[in-house]
This record gives C-alpha cells, sequence and structure tokens, in this order.
C-alpha cells in the first residue's frame, strides 16, 4: 500500500522543482559530512520555513545508511502503539521512497509490540517531512516508518532494544532518523533551558534519563518516546558519541519570542 503525502502544499512546497530547491538550500547549510556512519539523526518537522534549516544542515552532515529506520511521533492518538507501516512506498512530490520489506519484517519478528499498521501514519505529518531530505541526499534511500505512542519506559526500552538487535543482524547498513521537535509555546528563553535540559541526556546516551527528565519536568517535547526508543536501539548497535549540531526556534523567523517551537539536530555515532 503506497501513502500519499498530506502536508505538501502547507508544510513544504508541493511542487517538485521548488521543494528540491528549497531542500538543496537547506542541506547546502552543512559545513561538512561525518566521517564515521550515523547510528541515529534527530531532526524537527514543522513547517520548513522553520525548521528546514535545522533539519537541512543535519542531515546533511549525517552519514545516512542508505536504508533507513524512520521513528516519529504519533500526534492522532489513532493506531498501534508501535506502528509500521509494512509495504509499498511513500510518495512526496516528484518522487518516492520504497519501502524496505526485508527490515520490515525483520522489525516485526523483533518483537511483539511492533505491529503492521498504517492507520497511526495516515493523519500524521512528523514522517513524512522528513522524506524530501532524504530523498535528495540519496534517490536511492528505501524507508521503514514506525508511529511510536507506547507511554511506558520499560516498553520504549524493550523494543529499542529489540529493533538494535534487529538492525544489528540485518544483512546491510541502516540509519535510525527520529522526527521531533522540541518545547511549544512558551518563550524563547524558557524554551531554551527547558531544551537544554532535553538534550544534555541525549549527549550523554542516556534515554532513561531523557525520558524522565522530559517527563519530570514537563517539556513538551513531542518525540520523547520515538526518541527514547531510537536511542536505545542506538546504544545497542554500539553507540558511543552524540553530537548537537544545530538548535533553533521559531521566535528567529517569525519574530515572535513569546510563543515559539524549539528545534534540535542530534547526531549519534
Amino acid at each position: 500500500m503506497d501513502r500519499q503525502p498530506i502536508v505538501a502544499g502547507r508544510f513544504y512546497d508541493a511542487q517538485p522543482e521548488r521543494l528540491r530547491e528549497a531542500v538543496d538550500g537547506f542541506l547546502g547549510r552543512a559545513e561538512g559530512r561525518q566521517e564515521d556512519r550515523t547510528l541515529l539523526a534527530m531532526v524537527p518537522h514543522a513547517g520548513y520555513v522553520f525548521s528546514g534549516g535545522v533539519c537541512g544542515k543535519t542531515l546533511g552532515t549525517a552519514n545516512l545508511a542508505p536504508t533507513v529506520l524512520l521513528l516519529g511521533p504519533n500526534h492522532t492518538g489513532r493506531g498501534e502503539r508501535f506502528a509500521l507501516w509494512p509495504d509499498g512506498a511513500w510518495n512526496i512530490p516528484g518522487a518516492a521512497l520504497p519501502i524496505d520489506a526485508g527490515l520490515a519484517e525483520a522489525l516485526l519478528d523483533a518483537d511483539p509490540a511492533v505491529k503492521e499498521d498504517t492507520s497511526a501514519h495516515m493523519g500524521e505529518h512528523s514522517i513524512e517531512v522528513v522524506l524530501p531530505f532524504l530523498q535528495r541526499l540519496n534517490p536511492e534511500t528505501t524507508i521503514v516508518p514506525v508511529c511510536v505512542s507506547s507511554p511506558t519506559l520499560e516498553s520504549l526500552e524493550r523494543v529499542g532494544r529489540a529493533m538494535g538487535r534487529a538492525l544489528k543482524d540485518f544483512g546491510a547498513p541502516v540509519s535510525i532518523v527520529v522526527s521531533s521537535d522540541m518545547s511549544h509555546y512558551i518563550t524563547s528563553e524558557a524554551a531554551r533551558k527547558m531544551d537544554g535540559m532535553a538534550l544534555e541526556p541525549m549527549m550523554t546516551l542516556d534515554p532513561a534519563a531523557l525520558y524522565d527528565t522530559v517527563r519530570s519536568r514537563h517539556i513538551s517535547m513531542c518525540g520523547v518516546l520515538p526518541m527514547t526508543t531510537g536511542l536505545f536501539a542506538a546504544i545497542t548497535l554500539g553507540a558511543t558519541r552524540a553530537e548537537l549540531v544545530d538548535y533553533a526556534t521559531s521566535g528567529e523567523v517569525s519574530g515572535d519570542f513569546e510563543q515559539v517551537v524549539g528545534y534540535a539536530g542530534v547526531l549519534v555515532s
């Protein structure tokens, strides 16, 4: 089953040539590419006018495998807790990214909580907005999208580690891309403070501390669940370091510093 884009013309340009030009401009902000294989990249998913720069600089700096496991939050509340899109392709204006059926099968076998489910993805934008960047970086990219909404640390760790083992045993290299914005609708000063608290355990590769910090500090990071899962997977793959590539808020574009959304770009290798 193929998925059609739902936020083309709103979050990003629906005209293929203009979309390619915009994405290439954002990717061009990278100052060089990592030498080591990127095990995990976290990037934002807002409208490109706000978050495209952070997303492009981060993914342009990454050294991604041709196959990508995409982990995103569930803003709609629909579907399974770990909802995997199993086949077909995800379409974007002027291109499509096919599902890697072999990896999808391996992930479905990794833990019973991971289930085939397209309903969680139908109205969800968080993974879609990352795809034009992946396609411009490598037109041969294949993907497996998973929407994550399981609320407990135990389940996120179990599934994350199971995913890491599945990726380790897979016959080709796989990178993880997590889609997440940071704090929502607070002052720029507060967002930078709160987001710094959430980013600190990411830099030390401590997913449990990330989960606990976001929960206890009431940080409105929408992708904390997929990022916690992804970090457990990356650690299982042997991750040793994390880097904050970029950080910005929507206020830097809108001029409104009283109600901002924070955007961070993180690479783990």
